[in-house]
């Protein structure tokens, strides 16, 4: 028992915490980048304002988290991010394949209470910086309201996560809200003067079918009139979650500290769409749905973005501008919303894409004058325009781990943000990130700690493309149709593709390649064959392009449309190798051309998309002469993905004890082993409210053993579904060599591996 005599006041409870980094916000940048911290070796804070992680991907919202594999919609191939948050969508994939929100939520906090430099504070809001100088921060103070305890977090190192921008706020930083004139950056997406307007907030619905009848009384302050919204047309008593995001408002206010008045519109919304849906009369199929979850905070899109050194604008996005400090990237369309949301008689939003994916610098992910402040998630900066691309969830990851590996080289370098410019530095912390499983376009690692980079590689076999076999399985040419396949420098290889005709009819192919490097939009058409497929089942048709290319690329070898006639399908799989279909995915796209304004400094071009598995076999077809390009040599690349080439070992598939072999000149010391395996970058791992078909990829590898040059055992797995396995020998072993043996996938799919990396410790 407690008692207390009165007096004047009381204060509350105080906990001072000491560390290297202090991350706030708990979405998905403020946990990517804290891991990534952690693991560099900081002692990190992490400061979150909501019961649970997540932010907009967390169950209180629900929004699924995406980034450049855009629902695999537009012509990014193998695009998923890389690094934690790729880490963490193939672990919910693999727990979670149907996308329950709740489950998400114990993934994130799984991956952070695993890490020991994490200190993680759940329901406490910062309200209060400190400075030590007028452009250096020295702490930030913050409340828990389940605890009654304020926190004192002093740091020399703070990144700002929290979407809002609290910290950079309250510490001066220059900030930006609302969309800049053309004139200012020669955006010809902005608008003529410079407005307040935003992208608006959404709250999102489910609904369940219970097995009876349900009645549904409205509450008073719901929407009564309908017509309110001028695409209520498009509302489906089926449609919800995600697929009614366009319920959007608050485009038009001050979206950080108006945010719970456009929480009320919009939950006024909801139950008057609801209300609607069940008492119109116009949704008999509604009869037995029950309004399962409505949520209680809003999906917030934009509000503050901050200055950095360098502000990303449309012309970086549309036209893949290279950047010697790139550290991450994006490739979400150009997705801009009308101010007025839901009110407004335009589209819900225009999504004008890029050919490729873009480099985002470092110089967007610091303060330009607080010099101690890091940025990461949505308030990187960005202009208006650029926001429209950088802001989706998976992008923000992304470009939080680099701030997390940049804190890391700041700590041991005892180094400011800003310094970290300088060529060797930058270098350095681009190497860290591809060691660490970030993917940056057009940046290759520099890492001379890497034992395998002087080990010569031998594999038992390696597969070569010489032949899919024809299976069963036909497909329609409503629509052109391609194989993606990688080829050397020099002649293209004939191609041989098998058809069903019902009569006579004549074909006519195309030979593509992407007129910017590492783009897979077939923009350029090198040549055009015709040929005869006489009538009959799986009637052989020989093409020859006859050009020579002048690099490795990928080309696509296409077949045009032809409505008479099926092209016969293959169920080979192969890492590297993927079938498309010239379309357009309605998520993401009008059409199957994005054909943007006159004058809008957006491309016009084609998209070509592949299916989900477990749809999208490949184009049966034979080689001449075959490509041989899935070699060994390629585990030592620090391109652990298809980009010009496959960059992938994969054995051949009649292989029965496939083995890859690292021998040394004279022994070396091995302390860690680092893997990297093939987890489909191409699949868009929707973390929430989308299905998966598989737990574990097919094509990533699930057991292995590593053995020394005597036969010892270093390592083995038997149950592995993620990307990278780093495997660390206590102690240290000296050897001449190792061998990865004994390897199955966990699909019907020859052994792949993309990168070996060897050190010392």
């Amino acid at each position: 028992m407690i008692v207390e005599s009165a007096t004047a006041r009381r204060s509350l409870r105080n906990i001072r915490f000491d560390a290297d980094l202090a991350v706030i916000g708990g979405g998905l940048a403020g946990v990517c980048c804290a891991i990534t911290a952690a693991r560099g070796g900081l002692k990190v804070i992490l400061i979150q304002d909501r019961p649970v992680l997540g932010g907009n991907a967390s169950s209180e919202v629900r929004l699924w988290a995406l980034g450049a594999t855009s629902h695999m919609g537009n012509n990014n191939r193998w695009a998923r991010e890389g690094g934690v948050i790729d880490e963490i969508l193939v672990e919910n994939v693999f727990r979670n394949p149907e996308g329950n929100p709740h489950l998400f939520d114990a993934v994130l906090l799984d991956k952070v209470t695993a890490e020991a430099n994490i200190t993680l504070l759940l329901n406490t809001a910062v309200y209060e910086v400190d400075k030590d100088e007028a452009d250096t921060i020295a702490a930030v103070r913050a409340f828990c309201s389940q605890n009654s305890t304020t926190y004192d977090v002093r740091a020399p190192l703070f990144c700002d996560a929290s979407g809002d921008g609290i910290v950079g706020f309250m510490a001066g930083a220059v900030f930006r809200m609302g969309a800049e004139s053309n004139a200012e950056f020669g955006e010809k997406l902005a608008p003529p003067e410079e407005t307040a307007e935003l992208l608006g907030h959404t709250i999102y619905f489910y609904s369940k079918d219970v097995g009876k009848p349900v009645r549904f009384v409205p509450p008073d302050f719901a929407l009564k009139d309908i017509t309110r919204i001028p695409r209520f047309g498009h509302i489906d008593a089926m449609g919800q979650g995600c697929q009614l995001w366009w319920l959007e408002y608050g485009g038009r206010h001050d979206t950080v500290h108006e945010t719970e008045e456009i929480k009320w519109e919009l939950w006024k919304v909801v139950y008057g769409v609801w209300d609607y849906v069940k008492n119109s009369g116009r949704f008999p199929e509604a009869e037995n749905l029950t309004l399962e979850w409505v949520g209680t905070i809003p999906g917030k899109r934009e509000s503050r973005r901050f200055e950095g050194d360098y502000i990303l604008t449309q012309q970086d996005v549309v036209e893949q501008r290279r950047h010697e400090d790139a550290v991450a990237f994006g490739g979400w369309a150009i997705d801009l919303h009308p101010a007025d949301g839901l009110y407004s008689d335009k589209p819900g939003c225009t999504q004008w894409h890029s050919r490729g994916v873009y480099q985002i610098p470092y110089r967007c992910i610091y303060s330009r004058n607080v010099r101690n402040l890091l940025l990461a998630g949505r308030d990187i900066s960005v202009s208006h325009v650029a926001f429209g691309s950088t802001r989706v969830m998976a992008t923000c990851a992304h470009t939080a781990q680099a701030a997390g590996m940049a804190a890391v080289l700041c700590a041991e370098r005892g180094e400011l943000p800003r310094n970290l410019l300088a060529p060797k530095r930058m270098q350095e912390l681009q190497t860290r990130l591809l060691n660490a499983g970030q993917y940056i376009p057009h940046v290759s690692r520099e890492d001379g700690r890497d034992l395998a980079l002087a080990a010569r590689i031998e594999a038992s076999s390696s597969f070569t493309l010489a032949a899919l076999p024809p299976s069963e399985s036909t497909g329609g040419l409503g629509a052109a149709r391609a194989m993606l396949i990688p080829l050397p420098k020099g002649r293209t290889p004939k191609a041989t593709f098998y058809f069903d005709a019902e009569t006579d009819a004549e074909l006519e192919f195309q030979l593509r390649l992407s007129e910017r490097e590492g783009n897979f939009t077939p923009d350029v058409v090198l040549a055009t064959r015709r040929a005869r497929v006489e009538a009959g089942t799986c009637r052989a048709v020989t093409v020859d392009f006859d050009v020579h290319i002048d690099r490795p690329q990928y080309a696509f070898y296409c077949i045009m449309p032809c409505p008479d006639v099926r092209v016969r399908l293959s169920n080979v799989r192969v890492t590297g190798v993927v079938s498309l279909t010239h379309g357009a995915n309605p998520k993401v796209a009008k059409s199957a051309v994005q054909t943007p304004p006159e004058d809008s400094g957006v491309d016009q071009f084609e998209f070509w998309l592949p299916q989900r598995r477990p749809e999208g076999e490949n184009l049966a077809l034979t080689l001449d002469p075959l490509v041989a390009l899935f070699g060994p040599e390629n585990v030592v690349s620090s391109l652990h993905r298809p980009t010009t080439q496959p960059n992938a070992w994969v054995a051949a598939a009649q292989d029965a004890a496939p083995r890859l072999t690292l021998r040394w000149e004279s022994p070396v010391k091995l302390g860690r082993i680092e893997l990297t395996f093939d987890t489909d970058s191409d699949h868009a791992m929707e973390s929430v409210q989308w299905g998966h078909p598989n737990r574990a990829m097919p094509s990533c590898l699930r057991s292995y053993v590593i053995r020394d040059q005597s036969g010892n055992l270093l390592a083995s797995r038997a149950d592995n579904y993620q990307t990278r396995n780093v495997i660390r020998i206590t102690p240290p072993v000296v050897t001449d060599s190792i061998v990865i043996e004994r390897m199955e996938s966990n699909g019907d799919l020859p052994p792949v591996i993309f990168g070996v990396q060897c050190y010392e410790q």
